[in-house]
């Protein structure tokens, strides 16, 4: 057996001779060390210093921590007398757990931030049991001196790949690590046992998932005779009436839009526009959670509706007062242009700020050309009231074009009137009204919808991001009134990075507060507002929103520089990182 001490010695001399020279010709080591040396070297790691960022809290409900916890448990147990911590990361090389009996071991672990939130990624740390079991996806066993950072020489690490047991796509590693004076072979076994098992309880955790996806996909298809379509990880189960009634495109696009309804906190209906001119609703009809791996069955329904079966003619005129070019877009646009010219009544359903009213009343305008197009807004009167008394004063005669918005934020002591008045105008005059199906009161289902004989659904704007190419010269133009003014090109690109859950209204507040700091020429990166540099996907508070900001300009002001940005707020360096990860700070 090697000596380990003498091992750590010859690690240690190559190391520097390869940090001085640049070569190992008297020196040699393995070729995978040699390897993560040169990728380290080339991604300008510092040799001698850890600088790591916190990357973001760890998830311990997923697939992987449920199936690796009894495993990590039996081995800590296991390992209880010896020196040696066991180590589980993610993909990305984040450390998910990590459990010693030593003490000693953990401050070790702690000097050098090999801890939860923090990754040891290769292109953060250089060679280790973790970066460079990730970047070579093989176990790998790093002792001593074979460290790239000069502060983990000290120890020995060995990683093996967890990986799918379908996909065979590495999920994590399981790391083994401990001095490397008292480092032994047989840890690096003891590693690839470890992943093999929790891969075992991964494929049985998959099988209890995926059959209880399929018992309710199948309740379901029982209880419901129309489209139903499952989702769960990489398993996707479509009936047939769904396979039959749409093409490959429709189904591609309508499990692209069903990714909304599966994460927590989703909405549980969405109406989407299909390639096909179908406008589909979606409802999350029942959600399941097994041990981390979350799934849902969802009902679909696809209306065969005279505006949803009539082909779509692509080589139409553009809609003035609108912009965007995407398909669904164009479709949105057309089957409101023909409900219009049909005289048709019609509900745009869509997010609040997708641009719902605004559609209607262009389209109406471009339709009747010369006519008087009234757009009816709750806010813009100082009750329900009024709006009613609004519509029924416009409702008089036969011609009529009204576009009501937000249908679905009428107080639902109005719903009960303002069907009386629709009942009154059926058949006279034109008009659309605009609501978000996922929060509407079931008055407005079983008194209101029935007067509108179709449904066109509007797309959210992160659905149709390539639109922005349209939307931010039409934006820009009408805010400073025909101005020389456009984005550059890396601002449009950060831009097209980001959620916009506030939508196109979003958009116009962003582009209105950026001209008023610049309302001419070529508009860079750095002059876009504070939450243009936010990529997270999820809402923030408005504390956090504040924070996030005050981060942003910190950075701008100290020139992208953390630590100095942290000291100017007053928090730590670690904290920075972390908020920055966490508010998705670009």
């Amino acid at each position: 057996m090697t000596d380990p001490d003498a091992a750590v010695v010859h690690a240690q001399q190559a190391r520097e001779l390869f940090l001085s020279a640049g070569s190992l010709d008297s020196v040699p080591v393995r070729d995978t060390v040699l390897d993560s040396w040169r990728r380290a070297r080339a991604l300008r790691i510092h040799p001698d210093r850890v600088e790591l960022p916190y990357v973001r809290g760890p998830n311990l409900d997923s697939p992987l921590t449920n199936a690796a916890a009894p495993v990590l448990q039996r081995l800590a147990n296991d390992l209880a007398s010896q020196t040696i911590s066991v180590i589980l990361t993610s993909s990305d090389g984040l450390v998910l757990e990590r459990f010693a009996s030593d003490p000693s071991i953990m401050r070790a672990l702690d000097r050098v931030q090999l801890a939860p939130g923090y990754s040891y990624a290769e292109h953060f740390v250089g060679t280790n049991g973790i970066g460079t079991t990730l970047e070579t996806a093989r176990p790998t066993f790093i002792r001593g001196g074979e460290h790239y950072l000069g502060t983990l020489g000290g120890l020995a690490c060995a990683g093996s790949p967890i990986r799918h047991p379908l996909t065979r796509s590495v999920l994590g590693v399981i790391d083994l690590t401990c001095w490397a004076s008292r480092s032994d072979p047989l840890l690096f076994t003891l590693a690839k046992s470890a992943s093999s098992q929790i891969e075992d309880r991964l494929s049985a955790l998959a099988s209890e998932s995926e059959t209880a996806l399929l018992e309710t996909y199948l309740r379901q298809c029982r209880r419901y005779p129309l489209g139903v379509l499952a989702i769960g990880g990489n398993v996707v189960l479509m009936n047939e009436y769904l396979r039959h009634a749409l093409d490959a495109h429709d189904q591609v696009a309508l499990l692209e839009h069903s990714q909304d309804l599966t994460g927590p906190g989703s909405v549980g209906t969405l109406v989407v526009v299909l390639p096909s001119g179908h406008t589909a609703k979606v409802t999350a009809v029942e959600r399941i959670s097994v041990r981390g791996s979350k799934s849902v069955v969802l009902h679909v329904q696809v209306p065969t509706d005279r505006a949803s079966r009539r082909p779509i003619a692509h080589a139409t005129l553009p809609i003035p007062g609108v912009a965007g070019h995407s398909s669904s877009w164009r479709r949105s646009c057309q089957q409101v242009e023909r409900c219009c010219r049909d005289r048709e009544w019609v509900v745009l359903d869509g997010e609040k700020g997708s641009g719902r009213a605004r559609l209607a009343k262009a389209v109406a305008e471009h339709v009747n050309a010369g006519k008087l197009v009234r757009l009816l807004r709750i806010r813009d009167f100082a009750d329900a009231e009024q709006l009613l008394a609004a519509l029924s004063a416009e409702t008089v005669g036969n011609d009529f074009n009204i576009v009501i918005a937000g249908m679905d934020r009428l107080p639902t002591d109005v719903i009960e009137p303002l069907a009386e008045i629709l009942q009154a105008c059926a058949g006279r005059g034109w008009i659309a009204a605009t609501m978000n199906s996922a929060i509407h009161a079931a008055a407005v289902d079983a008194l209101v919808l029935p007067f509108f004989t179709h449904t066109v659904g509007v797309p959210a704007l992160r659905h149709r991001i390539e639109d922005l190419d349209d939307l931010v010269p039409f934006l820009l133009r009408e805010l400073t009134r025909g101005a020389d003014v456009r984005l550059a090109p890396d601002a449009m690109r950060q831009l097209a990075k980001l959620p916009w859950p506030g939508n196109v209204a979003q958009l116009r507040r962003v582009l209105a507060e950026t001209v008023a700091r610049q309302r001419s020429g070529i508009i860079q990166l750095d002059k876009l507002p504070p939450q243009c540099r936010s990529l997270t996907r999820r809402k923030l508070s408005q504390i956090e929103a504040l924070e996030r900001d005050a981060i942003v300009r910190s950075l701008q002001d100290n020139d992208g520089n953390k630590a100095e940005a942290a000291a100017a707020l007053g928090m730590s360096r670690a904290t920075i990182y972390r908020k920055i990860k966490d508010f998705g700070i670009a």
